[in-house]
């Protein structure tokens, strides 16, 4: 892999989706070797970026260049079940020349198929084993692994074809515990060109710097995600003092804006005063209004521009200030008292082998994370509680109001507004009931009434959370499937901020243990084949008790 002269340039590059949607206008980058990160909010375009780069998509105007081979790991890997491993890596059509030749077969073909790579099969099973997938055999199928097995597969193919520059999409979506620290190997001893679209903090600090895509525009901070952190909260504070510093010029110049006007009322009334009184010559006195009229307009025309200057300048200043809004909520109804029945599994057991030994309850508002390896049945547990999976045997008790926020966000009606979705939940509610709550999660005015097809990721998400807490009954008990997955950074506060609010039963399946940490998880399980209690000292470490 040659790093000297690798590097990504676009210039005066756009784009626009086939029905005139915009994403990029006249943008500019460039990028060498190194770690990079690229942040920024749903919808500000960083996927669609990724996708130009690796040639997936056509720019409508300027140019990408990119100097190397490029590998991308995208967003969503949809996988075929039916293919093997060795499929998937690339490498079927070698392995099975090389079979071939070993079992006797002399074909020129094969020789030249294989190349100068005998020894395909242990490189491969090298780089799965970095990847922690040593347990996988190259025969196996897609069906046979699970879903967060499925992307790093595709990032061992990517890694096994040893690009020159690496874009990474969210790659940490879906990835258990035990795999993200093997993700986080991987791209620390990365040596090539990388660029990160990620809202896992733990990965966005191993990189070299950020680069924070806003309005179109990437600015650059040199350093991780700390780094970035600090310099941004030194940026926003002078920020902000420029915002208070043109306020009280606006003030300022409204005042003397206001004295001018009152000095040049006082001289008009004593003008007409000396007209009415006529004592002076009508001659001089017309002189001297027609004099005092001028003088005044140009006197009302400079405080006005003044004025107009100011309020730009507070303009400029408080676009320099970041507008990140907080949901605001109040749930009052969702409350559950200490004490109170909310769950109970009797010897539950589930599909594909997990189970529920004996009792487990959920009392009071307790707050739980549910952990646990890929495929250990976590998600089919949630579905089960929730009685869309019907379970092998045992069972599943709600006493309160129960609502599910399953990974896919498929709780919307895409032909439907945002409005008709959260109506459908509640709908003893009135249009203006429904209105009110929904400016509390940022849709107001016209964007209440955007069909859900067209939201944006981050839209989407805050759209079924509103949907589900908006809903009638309110839900005392709140279920989370991988909620942080695709959500960028202002996101991931807002629905922090949410659950602030939220005063019932919480269980949240997730791999990000940074957020389960700012959600004040009071109960941490994990799903091993059964469903124990452990200690977060023991998630933090990733030292988990044996059965």
């Amino acid at each position: 892999m040659s790093t000297v002269s690798t590097h990504i340039t676009c210039t005066a590059l756009g784009f626009a989706w086939p029905d005139g949607t915009g994403v990029l206008d006249d943008f500019q980058l460039a990028v060498g070797p190194g770690r990079t990160g690229l942040i920024g909010v749903n919808g500000s375009g960083k996927s669609t970026l990724l996708k130009l780069i690796a040639g997936e998509l056509t720019p409508t105007d300027g140019t990408v260049r990119t100097v190397g081979e490029v590998g991308h790991l995208p967003q969503n890997v949809a996988l075929g079940t039916n293919l093997r491993v060795d499929e998937v890596l690339g490498i079927a059509g070698t392995r099975a020349a090389l079979h071939a030749i070993e079992a006797g077969d002399p074909s020129e073909h094969h020789f030249e198929t294989v190349g100068d790579d005998w020894d395909v099969e242990e490189r491969a099973r090298a780089t799965l084993d970095q990847l922690g997938l040593g347990h996988v055999g190259l025969d196996r199928t897609i069906g046979e692994v699970s879903g967060g097995e499925a992307v790093l597969l595709r990032l061992a193919a990517l890694l096994l074809a040893g690009p020159d520059i690496l874009l990474l999409d969210e790659p940490t979506n879906n990835l258990d515990l035990y795999a993200r620290r093997r993700l986080y190997e991987a791209v620390a001893g990365w040596s090539g060109v990388m660029v990160v679209v990620s809202h896992d903090r733990e990965l966005l600090e191993l990189v070299d710097q950020i680069a924070d895509l806003r309005d179109g525009e990437v600015v650059w901070y040199g350093g991780n995600f700390s780094a970035y952190e600090e310099a941004l909260a030194v940026e926003q504070e002078a920020a902000e003092r420029m915002v208070r510093v043109a306020e009280a010029d606006v003030q300022r110049q409204k005042r003397e804006l206001s004295d001018a006007q009152v000095k040049l009322a006082r001289r008009k009334r004593y003008g007409q005063k000396m007209w009415d009184q006529k004592r002076e010559p009508k001659i001089v006195m017309g002189a001297r209004k027609r004099q005092a009229q001028v003088s005044a307009g140009k006197h009302r025309i400079m405080h006005t521009e003044k004025l107009a200057e100011a309020k730009e300048r507070l303009d400029e200043a408080a676009l320099a200030v970041r507008d990140d809004d907080e949901i605001r909520i109040e749930l009052p109804s969702t409350k559950v008292h200490p004490g109170r029945e909310v769950l109970r599994l009797s010897d539950l057991r589930l599909r594909y082998g997990a189970e529920v030994k004996g009792e487990f309850e959920v009392r009071g508002p307790e707050r739980i994370a549910l952990i646990g390896r890929n495929g250990a049945g976590k998600t089919t547990l949630l579905r089960t509680i929730t009685g869309e999976l019907e379970a092998v045997a045992g069972e599943a008790v709600t006493a309160v109001p129960l609502r599910f926020l399953p990974q896919r966000l498929d709780v919307l009606d895409d032909a439907l507004s945002v409005v008709e979705n959260v109506a459908r939940f509640a709908p003893e509610a009135t249009d203006n009931r429904i209105r009110a709550r929904l400016a509390r999660f940022l849709f107001k005015g016209a964007r209440a009434d955007q069909p859900a097809g067209t939201l944006s990721g981050g839209e989407r998400f805050r759209a079924t959370l509103a949907a589900l807490l908006l809903a009638e009954p309110a839900p005392q008990l709140l279920m989370l499937d991988e909620p942080t997955n695709n959500l960028d950074m202002a996101s991931v506060r807002k629905l922090t901020a949410a659950l602030e609010a939220y005063e019932g039963a919480l269980i949240v399946a997730s791999h990000d243990v940074t957020f389960l940490e700012s959600i004040g998880i009071t109960r941490w399980l994990l799903l091993d084949g059964e469903l124990r209690d452990i200690g977060p000292d023991d998630v933090r470490e990733g030292v988990f008790p044996t059965a």
